[in-house]
């Protein structure tokens, strides 16, 4: 089991650069004065050089993960790597309950054996993400199997009955007079006391999780510790970019499955849906992540590009460099190649064409940036430069195989002879002076 030891951490707005990356809420908020806000903690983490205690809890009900599973455990990743200690925590008891969360129906419960079964293939699939050895992993029938009656007793003395029915769930069902066994009302005040027993300085869930997290503030207080910090992520869509990633709703890309269908799945989202999964499924900071929206947007880099590279990023993290740029060849043979026929019709243009160069941003001409409806007209793809942002707008223009909505794209990114395509009617473009 890992050790704490004296640190020497990274520069607080450097933390927080990568930890709140992709954050739904924080409690209390970033911004807060006060020893309980994250800023502060991490403040006296970084002067005393003790790293903070973060928390992440999952019941094994299930064996086998998807990358919506990953969000939080790529979090804890982050905390590991700025030098934090961070428990990966198998609820092995509170899985005897299940969580309610979002249930209309009591779960079934699981029996000892099958929690096992689960809880090892857990610790297999996530030292993908986190180092194994930096890893404290602990499961929480060290402490709840050893409760007392009396110490159960007053565990549920700190909450009333009000207080439980207030959560949505309990409230929805309570309402449409489902029934409500009492062992699950059990359930957020078991999760909470993990965080006593385990001193937790932040803990983190799904948006789902708040009532549970809020419990561990609860009884830490009333433990004479200071409440955890809590960090909410929100939950992951899946391939269709509308339903949260499930297997059962076949939009889920398992992090068992091979390289090549990975990487595949990952080119099929939209271009709007990449951008939260450069968030929640990587480890690039969100300084960075604007940055690069920000080329995509002003036509410095093509999405395209930008779909690769996190197809490439994210298969890398589960299998290796070699493997997911081997997947990305493959790709390229399969599809682009498909979608970029040789045998075009050609056109010249000429960079220096009138009203083709956008004024650079910044004032530079290192890195010309061409209007793409202009060039839809000069090579003869539409009639007017009116015509061709109607069609941009209406989605039905390419370049290079992939779809393209933007105004301008950088002559680096068109690259030395770029396939335009309008409706059925493609050409390629060969550059002159």
């Amino acid at each position: 089991m890992p050790t704490e030891t004296s640190t020497t951490f990274a520069p607080v707005t450097e933390q927080l650069d990568l930890i709140t990356k992709g954050a739904a809420e924080i409690i209390p908020p970033v911004a807060a004065s006060g020893a309980e806000a994250l800023a502060s903690r991490l403040e006296e983490s970084r002067k005393t050089g003790v790293p903070l205690r973060i928390k992440a809890g999952f019941d094994p009900t299930a064996p086998d993960l998807h990358l919506g599973h990953t969000v939080l455990m790529r979090k804890l990743r982050h905390f590991q790597q700025l030098g934090h200690v961070v428990i990966f925590l198998i609820g092995d008891s509170t899985a005897l309950i299940g969580d309610p969360t979002g249930k209309n129906v009591t779960r079934k419960p699981l029996t000892r054996e099958e929690i096992a079964v689960n809880a090892e293939s857990y610790k297999e699939q996530v030292f993908k993400i986190l180092d194994a050895a930096a890893t404290e992993v602990r499961y929480n029938s060290e402490w709840l199997d050893k409760l007392s009656y009396y110490d159960i007793i007053k565990l549920m003395s700190s909450f009333t009955l009000s207080q439980m029915i207030e959560r949505e769930d309990f409230h929805k069902r309570f309402a449409k007079e489902e029934a409500i066994s009492l062992h699950e009302l059990m359930y957020p005040v078991m999760q909470g006391y993990d965080s006593v027993a385990l001193k937790a300085d932040v803990e983190l869930g799904g948006t789902d999780q708040k009532f549970n997290l809020m419990r561990g503030r609860d009884l830490q207080r009333d433990a004479g510790q200071k409440p955890q910090i809590v960090l909410m992520t929100p939950i992951l869509e899946g391939l269709d970019g509308v339903q949260k990633m499930s297997k059962s709703l076949g939009n889920a890309i398992g992090i068992h499955e091979a390289a090549p269908e990975m990487y595949g799945k990952l080119m099929s989202i939209s271009d709007e849906l990449m951008w939260r999964y450069w968030t929640f499924l990587t480890d690039l900071p969100q300084s960075k992540i604007d940055v690069m929206q920000a080329d995509v947007k002003s036509g410095a880099l093509h999405p395209m590009q930008a779909k690769k590279d996190l197809a490439r990023t994210i298969t890398a993290d589960f299998h290796s460099e070699a493997a997911a740029a081997a997947a990305a060849e493959n790709w390229a043979k399969q599809f682009q190649q498909k979608g970029v026929a040789e045998d075009v019709a050609e056109v010249t243009v000429s960079v220096g064409s009138e009203g083709l160069r956008a004024p650079a941003v910044d004032g530079s001409d290192t890195e010309p940036q061409l209007r793409i409806a202009k060039l839809l007209q000069l090579a003869g793809l539409a009639y007017s430069t009116g015509e061709a942002t109607r069609k941009l707008g209406e989605n039905a223009v390419s370049v290079n195989g992939e779809k393209f909505t933007g105004r301008v794209l950088s002559r680096k990114a068109l690259g030395d002879s770029p396939v335009l395509r309008l409706g059925k009617k493609s050409v390629r473009v060969k550059w002159t002076a």
